[in-house]
Formats: structure tokens, C-alpha cells, sequence
């Protein structure tokens, strides 16, 4: 009879806990609070702007009243589709998430108008999405990856009030240390000839060569951006590159990953010494290849005042792709000690 009673006791114990998972994964896909049940969770958000109004497209994945990440895409200019790679391992977290489109890219509007391609406007733009999808300081998180995560960083500086963390990934605090650090360490591991050709178009301003970008992207992207054969690079992340609003990133980054050079907007951006004005929990991550160097992004985490730092031993500037385990455990893990 004893022995009845505990095999009856161990399995009211598994049904309890499957109700409870059901019920959990029930909850996380519930819909029924947003208009955008109607479409899949994608809202498009009117954003003002001194230039006119203009739509941008965002996209809502899962619920979660404590947990909701606006994730900030790079660029400036690509996608957020190469953000995909979040749907395998965010609803194992009870992760709520949105895609976002900048304004410029991918499937929001393109105003094709430089006044709009500076760093405030941005910030402005962030702002009016956060209140658009009802963020506020007990839920929302920022996760920006590389100029994303400037984006993130000036967010915070002016508006952290209305935030519960933020994510850095993949960017440090100073683009003229990222120029540095891609010209002095970075560029004298490619073989001599081909550095030689590149920093020859570099001085004549011919930096939308085809043989210049085609050197950079053959010699370069494949040890830093991603460390993968080209040839095999993830669908979203080749979808992000094929969408990438080329001049809204030439005006604000330069012709490529390698370093900001020219006369672009963000060539002097510097918030190194601003770091210890965020208060929020944050979260720096680097990778071992990245086109940044990974010790100035685990500087960052000790100069803000409540830092952690991930770091990605086999990733590069994409460490979502090529470091994935280790990338989205260490950010899974941030968010969940933030519940």
C-alpha cells in the first residue's frame, strides 16, 4: 500500500508540473492583450520627426511582463533579420522580443534624407518605439549590437529612466580606439600585399572601389565579422548584408567593417568617459576575432556602475553565429538574473 501511495504521490507530481509547463507556454504565446494578434505581432509605429512622419516596422515574439527586449540591429543600415537567430533560444527563456527596423531599413520607411542619419534622431526614434509598445523601467531592456549598441549606450545616457538593463554586444565605447585597433593590430594580420592595396585606396579616398570592398570582404569579413565560409553564412545574416541601405551606411560608418575612415557621422563618436553615468544593470559582450577589441569591451562592463561582461572565445564580430552557445546562454543568463 506504502508503495501505491508514493508512485501515486510521483505522479501527481509530473502531471502538476506538465500543467505548469503547458499553462507557462500558453502564457507566453498569448496574444490576446495586443492588437497585433491580428498580425503576427508585427507593429508598424509612426515616428515623428522635425522632417515629417515616417513608419517603422517592429515585431513582437512571446509575453513577458518583466522581460521585454528591443533589439537593436547594426549597420547602420542593415536589418534585423540577422537577429533570427534569437527565435532558437529566447522562447526557451520565456524571452518577450521584438524585431525592430530602424528607420532607413529593411521594411520600415526610407526617407532617403541625411538630415535624419545622426545619432540623435535615432535616439529620438528609440524613444518613440519604447512608448509606441508600452516598455517601461520594470520590463524593457536594449540589446544593441555594434552600432546598435552605440545607439544603446546613447539611449541609456538619456533615458536609461525608463530602463530595466542594457546589452552591449559587440561595440566599444570609442570609435577612434576601433579604428586604432583595426589599422594596428587587426590589419597587419592580413598578408602584406593585400594591406598594402587597401591602405593605398584608403589614401586616395577611393573607398567604393569594387577591388577595395572585394579585398576587405574576402581577406577581412571572414576572420573578424564572421568566421565562417561566406559561401555558408546563415540565410538572415545574408538577407541583412543584401538589405543593407548602403548610403545611410556610408554616411554614418564608412565603406566597411574595417574601421570608420573618411568623413563618416560617427568617425569622432567617443562615450568612454560618459560610461560611468549608467546605473542600470548592463551587460558588455566580446568576442576573441571581433573587428573590436574584446578587452576594451570588458573595460566598458567595469566603468559603468553596475557591469558584467561576456566574453566569446571563438566569436568574432557576428558571435551570435559563430560563438551561439555561448553567446545566448551568457545573454539568457543576464536577463534571467534581472527577474
Amino acid at each position: 500500500m506504502k508503495s501505491k501511495i508514493i508512485i501515486l504521490q510521483i505522479l501527481l507530481i509530473l502531471v502538476a508540473c506538465k500543467s505548469q509547463e503547458t499553462s507557462d507556454f500558453s502564457d507566453y504565446l498569448n496574444y490576446d492583450d495586443s492588437p497585433s494578434k491580428f498580425s503576427g505581432g508585427t507593429k508598424v509605429i509612426p515616428i515623428e520627426t522635425d522632417y515629417g512622419t515616417f513608419n517603422v516596422w517592429t515585431k513582437r515574439v512571446g509575453n513577458n511582463p518583466t522581460i521585454k527586449v528591443l533589439l537593436l540591429h547594426g549597420g547602420p543600415g542593415a536589418t534585423s533579420e540577422y537577429f533570427e537567430a534569437a527565435d532558437s533560444f529566447f522562447p526557451q527563456g520565456n524571452v518577450e522580443y521584438y524585431y525592430y527596423d530602424q528607420l532607413g531599413s529593411g521594411k520600415s520607411d526610407n526617407p532617403n534624407d541625411e538630415r535624419l542619419w545622426n545619432i540623435d534622431s535615432f535616439v529620438e526614434e528609440v524613444e518613440q518605439v519604447r512608448k509606441a509598445l508600452n516598455l517601461d523601467a520594470t520590463n524593457f531592456v536594449l540589446l544593441g549590437h555594434s552600432w546598435g549598441g552605440i545607439l544603446g549606450i546613447e539611449y541609456a545616457l538619456k533615458y536609461q529612466h525608463n530602463m530595466k538593463a542594457l546589452i552591449v554586444s559587440n561595440m566599444v565605447s570609442s570609435i577612434p580606439e576601433y579604428v586604432t585597433y583595426a589599422k594596428e593590430v587587426l590589419g597587419p594580420q592580413m598578408p602584406a600585399d593585400v594591406l598594402d592595396k587597401i591602405e593605398a585606396y584608403e589614401i586616395s579616398e577611393d573607398y567604393t572601389n569594387p577591388e577595395y570592398l572585394k579585398l576587405i570582404e574576402t581577406y577581412y569579413y571572414p576572420e573578424h565579422v564572421l568566421r565562417m565560409n561566406p559561401s555558408e553564412w546563415p540565410n538572415p545574416v545574408v538577407r541583412a548584408f543584401a538589405n543593407l541601405n548602403y548610403p545611410l551606411y556610408l554616411k554614418m560608418q564608412g565603406p566597411s567593417e574595417f574601421g570608420v575612415v573618411g568623413d563618416a557621422v560617427l568617425k569622432e563618436w567617443d562615450r568612454t568617459e560618459d560610461l560611468k553615468n549608467i546605473s542600470i544593470p548592463t551587460l558588455t559582450i566580446g568576442a576573441e576575432y571581433d573587428t573590436m577589441d574584446p578587452k576594451a569591451m570588458e573595460k566598458m562592463s567595469r566603468l559603468v556602475q553596475n557591469g558584467e561582461y561576456l566574453y566569446c572565445p571563438q566569436g568574432s564580430h557576428m558571435a551570435m553565429y559563430d560563438d551561439q552557445e555561448v553567446y545566448f546562454s551568457g545573454v539568457l543568463k543576464f536577463l534571467k538574473s534581472l527577474e
